[in-house]
């Protein structure tokens, strides 16, 4: 009888402990979790295409995660998405020409903003915007381009016989 019980009670200890590490997996998959690294800074950046880029999405440098995305909207002059990143104020030696990249983890991973930073003597400072931008790119655009230049050395071909 202590046996049954006690292989009973371990089955159910295992079952909590797996449906437990199933939910941190779900939120750390889904990117809900909060990104808390203390105080932080905005910074802002206009962007002719974001593709698939979301709220909370990660901020690096060099591969290093120093913030996220804390908003996305379109802005009604420039028709551009203004993006909002909120950057730890540990990383308060960013220079002003910083670059801000779109770039996708993995082939067809979700997209994050990679900073590169510039030379300039200014740092950036709460509510700064980056001038410099690069839009992510749209794997059916890259796709596009290519049939498009496919065709066009198959005409060539045609008119040269």
């Amino acid at each position: 009888m202590f046996n049954k019980r006690f292989v009973e009670i371990a089955v159910g200890l295992f079952m909590i402990a797996g449906l437990l590490a199933l939910f941190m997996l779900a939120f750390k998959v889904s990117n809900l979790s909060q990104y808390s690294s203390g105080d932080t800074f905005k910074v802002t950046a206009l962007f002719d295409n974001i593709g698939d880029l979301k709220v909370r999405a990660p901020v690096t440098i060099a591969g290093v995660r120093v913030g996220e995305v804390s908003s996305i909207i379109l802005d009604t002059k420039s028709l551009k998405a203004d993006v909002t990143l909120m950057i730890d104020k540990r990383q308060d030696k960013l220079p002003v020409d910083t670059a801000a990249k779109i770039l996708t983890a993995g082939l067809i991973g979700a997209n994050y903003i990679s900073l590169v930073p510039g030379y300039a003597d200014d740092m950036l400072k709460n509510g700064d915007m980056l001038t410099e931008t690069h839009p992510a790119l749209i794997l059916e655009n890259l796709i596009g381009q290519f049939i498009y230049k496919l065709e066009g050395d198959k005409k060539k071909e045609e008119n040269k016989q």
